[in-house]
């Protein structure tokens, strides 16, 4: 393994430790920033819903933190139990967020759709992907052919996580600005569900970059053996 991509690695780790440790934070501190309507992050939800006129997804909880999603497949938005039951910014942000994708799928956002059509090519290749690549490198001299295809399945994740990038900021645009416009937060909540959104979106880009520049290193691989 190259010293420039083990330097590089490193970056992107640090990189991705500092994101996710500011995250904690702020979604720790809006947690303490009771709304001043009293809202459940579930009652957020409902509201944003239908007020965009959707009344085919519900709104249910699911165990476990950070577990918060919308499924297209059943149309239904999914709230962890701490967003779904507590009424505080960091909630209101989640929650509308996730009401964002929904949005996103009844105006038939593409970038979500492109998205979508990812995810089973994405689900079967990662659980092959791994090993084609270890053994494609250990086979660089006798069987180049095989990494290659590791490198184009790898693609096909790095791909996933570049379109996840317009599809996560464009929901939460859309939940800032009917948080905004419908006058659902006070001026300081509004603040804080802004800033945990950004924040929560910095997540995705260091995770793009990160898979970019893996990506970049597995093509380096293949072509330094295509040239020996």
């Amino acid at each position: 393994m190259g010293m420039g991509y083990m330097i590089l690695a490193g970056m992107i780790m640090l990189a991705s430790w500092l994101v996710s440790s500011r995250l904690k934070s702020k979604f720790e501190e809006y947690s303490k920033l009771h709304l001043q309507n009293g809202m459940s992050g579930a009652e957020i939800a409902e509201k944003m819903l239908a007020d965009n006129g959707i009344r085919d997804v519900r709104v249910i909880s699911t165990p476990g933190q950070l577990t918060d999603h919308y499924n297209p497949v059943d149309k239904t938005v999914n709230l962890s139990e701490a967003v779904y039951n507590q009424r505080n910014a960091a909630a209101a942000a989640v929650a509308a967020h996730e009401c964002g994708h929904a949005v996103q799928h009844a105006v038939g956002y593409q970038w979500l759709t492109m998205r979508s059509q990812l995810v089973p090519i994405v689900n079967v290749a990662s659980s092959y992907m791994q090993w084609i690549l270890l053994a494609g490198i250990l086979m660089i001299k006798t069987f180049p052919s095989l990494l290659l295809i590791g490198i184009v399945i790898f693609a096909a994740t790095t791909l996933f996580s570049i379109v996840t990038l317009p599809v996560e900021y464009d929901a939460s645009n859309r939940a800032l600005a009917w948080l905004e416009n419908k006058r659902m937060l006070t001026q300081q909540e509004q603040a804080g569900a802004k800033d945990a959104l950004k924040w929560a979106a910095r997540t995705y880009v260091v995770a793009a970059l990160g898979s970019i520049a893996t990506l970049l290193y597995y093509i380096s691989i293949y072509m330094g053996g295509r040239r020996e």
